[in-house]
Formats: C-alpha cells, structure tokens, sequence
C-alpha cells in the first residue's frame, strides 16, 4: 500500500537565509527527510506550492481537496502550517472523502536544531496506516480528529476543543 505525502510549506519546510535573517521557502525538505526517516513502505511525494498558512487561501484549499480525490492512495499525510491547519482539515473533513487523511507539521523547522518536524511526519505516516477513514491531526505523539483540535498558541501543542475551555 503506498502512502500519498502532500507537502503544502509551513514551518516545517521552512529554510533559514542567514543572509536576510529569516525564514522563507525554497526546496522542500521532504526528499531528504524521507530518506533519513528510512521508510520502508512505498511513498508518493507531492510538493508544490509551500506556502506559510498564514497566507493560504480557500482556493488553496479547495486545490489540497483536489489532490486527495484524485488520490488513488487510501492514506494521505498532509505537512501543513500549524497556524491555519485545523481550517484546513474541516475543507477535508466535510469533504467525507472515504480515506485515512492525517495532517501534521512543526514548530520548529526541520533544519533548525531540536525540531519536531522528522518525529511528527514519522508519527504521523505510521498512523495513517493504521487509523479508519477520516481526517486527522496527529502531532507531537497525539491524534485528534479535525473536529476537535484546536492550537494552543501559549502551550505551543495542539489539543482538544474541551481542553482549551
């Protein structure tokens, strides 16, 4: 069974330019992660379009919708700006589309020192295997499903809807 890896930006593909002093895009990160993650199941990469989710829109949006339906993979990683993901999951999630879709991404970027970014895709690949249809969020070891999670911006960790009362 292969596994469909959407990359869509965010923080986890973010690069460092040491020279204008931030974070931009350039190439995905996601081949080189890939390798290091030592996956042995058969993986479909698609990346285009990084962007930080602060800045997608709905048609970006309805474009990630796209790419699942015509997905001939049962199970679908989606690394995905942490900011705008759970807006990005309820596209989804109404969508029913009948496969195991799990969104992930990071606080850190993966190249910076103590990331959360090679953890969380390995995580999440290795639940997308393994969860019933349906749309997910699965970070920093938890699952949630895109009904109930929300970011916690002061804890820097999603968690459910009742626990952010």
């Amino acid at each position: 069974m292969t596994l469909r890896i959407i990359a869509t930006g965010g923080t986890f593909d973010k690069h460092y330019d040491e020279i204008a002093g931030r974070l931009g895009f350039g190439d995905s990160h996601l081949p080189e992660v890939l390798k290091r993650a030592r996956l042995t199941m058969p993986v479909a990469l698609e990346a285009d379009h990084l962007m930080d989710s602060l800045d997608m829109t709905d048609e970006d949006r309805q474009r990630i919708l796209q790419s699942c339906q015509q997905a001939s993979e049962q199970a679908i990683v989606i690394i995905h700006g942490t900011d705008t993901m759970r807006e990005t999951a309820e596209v989804l999630g109404a969508a029913d589309l009948n496969k195991s879709i799990i969104f992930t991404g990071a606080m850190i970027p993966y190249e910076i020192a103590n990331s959360d970014a090679m953890f969380n895709l390995g995580f999440a690949c290795g639940v997308a295997k393994l969860l019933p249809a349906g749309v997910y969020v699965a970070m920093n070891g938890q699952v949630f499903t895109w009904d109930n999670v929300q970011k916690n911006r002061v804890a820097g960790v999603f968690a459910t809807v009742e626990t952010q009362l």
